[in-house]
């Protein structure tokens, strides 16, 4: 039932995936195993014990080169 409202919700069923990854342990990076849709490149928690994607994980948007700064002309 979740999955078919994904489906109609996002337009995407995040069928394709990636094997399951777990980063490398970082100072103030929680070690989480997660996967990400192929297809849409949504990032989802990932449980090894029930084999099953769990909730989407939340992406912050970062500015590649500093602050945006916008410009009134």
């Amino acid at each position: 039932m979740n999955s078919l409202v994904q489906l109609l919700l996002s337009g995407c069923s995040h069928a394709h995936t990636t094997f399951p990854l777990t980063p490398v342990e970082r100072k103030g990076f929680k070690k989480r195993t997660y996967v990400c849709c192929l297809d849409c490149g949504k990032e989802f928690h990932y449980d090894w014990r029930a084999m099953r994607i769990g909730a989407e994980i939340p992406q912050e948007v970062q500015p590649l080169f500093g602050k945006v700064v916008s410009e009134e002309i």
